[in-house]
């Protein structure tokens, strides 16, 4: 598989790369992990828009409701001590709670069907206009009558969660903070990764933004502490951390801080997502949905000035994980995007010797291809677009020269000619297909703007 794999993620990072120009996004770090180990890490773009300061690897996001998925490993550990039950109430663990929100069990309270608010009355904490919850506030806010009565529907809530948190400092006898730190990240042999902030001195952190507005993008501070709602969303980490814990929640995986039956009771859908384009389930502390044919096993987060995804792909032994440091940060369309380029790399093998050169972006006063070698064919790709190769044509290739558009959507140019042209230096410098033509060097296109 690492062959192919190889080639594919080459690729995402030339689609990234022009993914990032077109949206004018100000950051972005892929990382994608095989058996739980980082084999792809890019960074693209600033980690602050303001200074330009170059975005790396290392720099830390806000990575919000992925703090989830690290709340059920600890209470799925919990669980494998024996120390309590999927089935208890809360209030077995919690004392102090108004009746309903006590009654609610572990399992609804992990898999969001416990009807609790999602994030209390008011949450201006999310528009960076007040603190986050500290327990008291949180406490108030669990005072409230449920949304509607529990395991009906799949609601989200981080109270929730919140309320999860305390349930892991009563059974421990320590601060969630402490115990999940060692307990799960560093059980885990995650490095860059830390339940709440602040961050140690030295430690560099991406500048959170805002969405594009008329008047531009704005500077986030993002360095809020979570307080009590940390277990929901105070997670801080980098994409190479994500890929990895992602990996080690794998059944097959032969490393993990959790039981195999635990893994795989977090990672099998519990609840169906309502009112969604697309069919999306929950886990217990899981995002659960198909790509191309294949299960997405994760978490995506949004906090203010970041929007963050990762995902197990059981089906491959692969992890993976988008950061983006802007609240409109495409990270779900690009996370997605890659895992469709994964899966046409998985379908047709990593290039050929006789298609390997037939590579590139070409321009054209319509828009950009790439031509992707696969195989013994090659693939023209719309890096423009969200799924590269949705409909993409490919090629027969002859030799250097020539080929032939061996199959295409039914209003281009099936079954016509490719040919390449060389510059006198012995490099192509013009594509044709079928009648059209796209040029190597996007400068020659000045002449067809006027």
């Amino acid at each position: 598989m690492t062959d192919w794999l190889d080639a594919a993620l080459a690729y995402a990072g030339k689609w990234i790369d022009y993914q990032m120009m077109l949206t004018g996004q100000p950051g972005c770090v892929v990382a994608v992990a095989e058996a739980a180990e980082v084999v792809y890490e890019q960074a693209f773009g600033v980690a602050d828009a303001t200074t330009g300061e170059a975005l790396t690897p290392a720099h830390r996001f806000r990575v919000a409701s992925h703090s989830k998925t690290f709340t059920a490993a600890a209470v799925m550990k919990l669980r494998d001590m024996g120390r309590l039950r999927l089935d208890e109430r809360i209030g077995a663990y919690v004392s102090g709670l108004a009746q309903p929100v006590a009654d609610a069990t572990i399992a609804q309270l992990l898999s969001h069907s416990s009807g609790l608010l999602r994030d209390g009355r008011r949450s201006p904490h999310w528009q960076v206009k007040a603190p986050f919850f500290d327990a008291a506030a949180l406490r108030d806010e669990l005072e409230q009558p449920l949304a509607f009565e529990s395991n009906t529907r799949f609601k989200y809530s981080n109270l929730g969660f919140g309320l999860l948190g305390f349930a892991i400092e009563a059974i421990t006898g320590e601060a969630y903070e402490s115990w999940i730190a060692r307990e799960i990240v560093a059980a885990s042999g995650l490095r860059q990764t830390t339940p709440d902030v602040p961050l140690a001195d030295g430690i560099p952190a991406a500048a959170g933004h805002s969405c594009w507005t008329p008047i531009g993008r704005g500077k986030v501070d993002g360095t809020a502490p979570t307080f009590a709602l940390a277990a929901a969303t105070g997670f801080v980490s980098t994409a190479g951390d994500l890929a990895r814990f992602y990996g080690t929640l794998d059944p097959a995986a032969e490393r993990s801080v959790l039981s195999v039956a635990s893994r795989r009771e977090m990672t099998r859908r519990h609840w169906s997502i309502p009112h969604t384009a697309e069919t999306r389930d929950y886990g217990l502390g899981t995002l659960i949905m198909d790509v191309d044919g294949h299960t997405l096993v994760g978490h995506s987060g949004s906090f203010p000035g970041f929007i963050t995804r990762s995902a197990l792909l059981p089906e491959w032994g692969i992890s993976l994980s988008v950061v983006t440091n802007a609240a409109d940060g495409p990270a779900h369309s690009w996370l997605e995007g890659i895992v469709s380029i994964l899966h046409r790399f998985a379908q047709h093998g990593a290039p050929s010797a006789r298609t390997a050169d037939w590579t590139g972006r070409w321009w054209s006063l319509w828009s950009p291809i790439d031509l992707v070698p696969m195989g013994d064919r090659v693939l023209v790709a719309s890096p423009a677009a969200l799924r590269p190769f949705r409909e993409a044509s490919e090629l027969d290739v002859a030799d250097r020269t020539r080929g032939v558009i061996s199959l295409a959507y039914g209003l281009a140019n099936h079954g016509e000619r490719v040919e390449r042209k060389f510059d006198s230096a012995g490099a192509v410098a013009a594509l044709f297909l079928g009648s059209g033509e796209w040029v190597a060097d996007p400068k020659r296109l000045a002449a067809s703007f006027g």
